[in-house]
């Protein structure tokens, strides 16, 4: 028998009892600690961009400066395992236009832009890979 009840309290949880969402900060904390290590400086973390009702606006996971003084914007995937292409694979074109579209944004506020580059950070299972200039806004 259906129990609304059984949706009403949020999503349902992973196979190890937590939520997606926990998932998710549970890997941008683990990829915000390496990047860190690597002397990387926070400046915004999960930043985000509506862009209409009826179109879908942008998010960037962490946005970060290098030692060199590039902007980093930084996509976190997280997958149980490598199986099915892994984290890496699972950004499509569509998450790379959302990502681009947040990071003009966030670029606004600047009068001169510093160099900027798009990492990735994907998470297979305890595998940790950092992808530096995964992608790019052409």
């Amino acid at each position: 028998m259906f129990k609304w009840s059984a949706f009403r309290s949020g999503p349902p949880p992973c196979g190890d009892g937590k939520s997606r969402q926990a998932r998710g900060a549970e890997a941008e904390q683990q990829a915000l600690r390496h990047l860190q290590a690597q002397g990387m400086r926070l400046l915004e973390r999960n930043y985000r961009v509506a862009r209409g009702p009826h179109a879908p606006g942008g998010e960037i996971d962490l946005i970060l400066l290098d030692a060199a003084g590039s902007l980093v914007f930084v996509e976190v995937r997280a997958r149980r395992s490598a199986a099915h292409g892994g984290a890496a694979a699972s950004i499509g074109a569509g998450k790379r236009r959302r990502i681009l579209f947040a990071a003009q944004h966030f670029l606004l506020r600047y009068r001169q832009p510093p160099p900027c580059r798009f990492d990735v950070v994907a998470i297979d299972g305890p595998q940790l890979l950092w992808l530096q200039a995964a992608f790019d806004a052409g």
